[in-house]
C-alpha cells in the first residue's frame, strides 16, 4: 500500500458511527480518489497559471 492520505482512525470511527465496517481495500480506494482530485487541482491551476495557492474553487 502506498502513503495514506487520510487518518485511517478517523474514518474507521466515522464509518463506525453510522454503525458500519470498513473493508480491507477501502482505505487505499479512498486515498487514491484524494491523490486524483488534488492532481487534478493543481493541473487546473498550473493551466489557468494564474496563482499559486490552491483553493476551494479548485475543486473539480
Amino acid at each position: 500500500m502506498a502513503e495514506s492520505l487520510v487518518v485511517v482512525s478517523k474514518i474507521k470511527k466515522m464509518v463506525k458511527e453510522k454503525e458500519l465496517r470498513t473493508g480491507g481495500d477501502y482505505i487505499e480506494a479512498l486515498s487514491s480518489k484524494i491523490s486524483q482530485i488534488v492532481l487534478s487541482s493543481v493541473e487546473k491551476v498550473k493551466a489557468e497559471g494564474k496563482k499559486k495557492t490552491l483553493g476551494a474553487e479548485d475543486l473539480v
